[in-house]
């Protein structure tokens, strides 16, 4: 396995074999319950119905019947169904069945790219991507979202900050051509 996080440069190619990587560790189709607990600072499943962020290092979670959740019983149902385990190290993921399908990187692994200071050298690195739409916000453009869908990859170049600003890999909306809802 070669892990992404120590060779970002793999995520300038075009096509990637995710089989072949992992991500802090985990792998693709890795249990979820792999995930170091201690790696993981919040989450999202189908029993939280309200979510609130109290500080930057606590939030608060409530079920259905609007009892509380804690964080043990969200990660809990997150990895023996579906959702997202958030990381302390803003490394993310994607849960299905109780699988990791993906991953999402942020924050301070993708000052890998900082030497990128505009979009045209963004497309001369990472290449032509299979689709790109343009984000906006208030009429302003906010980002170009990039898929590459030999790499399952979506790869957000921050027209604001001249930076890659996020990117993720597996089972998510959009990398693997299925563009209907994007």
């Amino acid at each position: 396995m070669i892990e992404i996080l120590e060779d970002l440069d793999l995520l300038y190619r075009p096509s990637l074999d995710l089989s072949d990587v992992e991500v802090n560790g985990i792998a693709l189709g890795a249990p979820a319950s792999a995930v170091p607990r201690r790696r993981i600072a919040g989450g999202v499943s189908s029993v939280v119905v309200r979510y609130r962020r109290v500080t930057d290092a606590e939030a608060e979670y409530h079920a259905a019947d609007e009892r509380r959740l804690t964080l043990d019983e969200v990660i809990d149902d997150v990895v023996r169904s579906d959702g997202f385990l958030y990381g302390t190290d803003q490394i993310n993921y994607k849960v299905r069945a109780g699988a990791v399908v993906g991953f999402a990187i942020s924050g301070p692994h993708l000052a890998h790219f900082a030497h990128l200071t505009s979009y045209e050298e963004f497309l001369t690195v990472f290449g032509r991507p299979d689709r790109m739409h343009e984000k906006e916000a208030y009429g302003d453009l906010m980002s170009y979202e990039t898929y590459y869908w030999g790499a399952r990859k979506h790869v957000t170049w921050d027209v604001w900050e001249n930076r890659v600003s996020f990117v993720n890999l597996g089972d998510f909306e959009g990398n693997s051509g299925d563009v209907a809802t994007i």
